[in-house]
């Protein structure tokens, strides 16, 4: 679970990074987006801050939902617009394939979180369960 962690930290500050790079060249001109790049890029280095040092299981959710929405986004400003604003393919290379690349990575890692945490937790009861031929604890008096 170490690695997974030290992973999901760094392809959110990836997308963090990229979305601060396109915000101060840039972006931070386009209104409703310049400070939805801002804010992203903020949380986003929280979020791997945090993921990194080792916080509680909600930030890979956060981390996890953050990229969702982004991704969502993403598509929305390649085909009908998101509040007036659009954009073409790829551009602005390479910021938009990083971010994508970054995106989906996070949340392909937080289904393998997901996916071990429920198979650690599968494993525990199956330990604590009592098994079919073991005879019934007694109590001592």
């Amino acid at each position: 679970m170490i690695l997974i962690r030290l992973a999901m930290a760094l392809a959110v500050a990836t997308s963090g990074i990229s979305h601060a790079y396109l915000y101060v060249h840039g972006y931070q001109h386009i209104p409703m987006i310049g400070p939805a790049f801002l804010v992203q890029a903020g949380v986003s280095f929280a979020l791997a801050l945090l993921i990194l040092i080792g916080g509680p299981g909600w930030l890979q959710w956060a981390a996890a939902g953050l990229a969702g929405g982004a991704l969502v986004a993403f598509a929305l400003s390649r085909t009908v617009g998101l509040f007036g604003f659009s954009e073409t393919g790829w551009e602005p290379a390479p910021h938009a394939a990083i971010s994508v690349i970054a995106e989906v990575l996070t949340v392909a890692l937080w289904a393998v979180y997901v996916f071990g945490l429920r198979r650690s937790r599968r494993i525990s009861n199956s330990r604590n369960e009592p098994q079919a031929n073991a005879p019934a604890p007694t109590s001592a008096r």
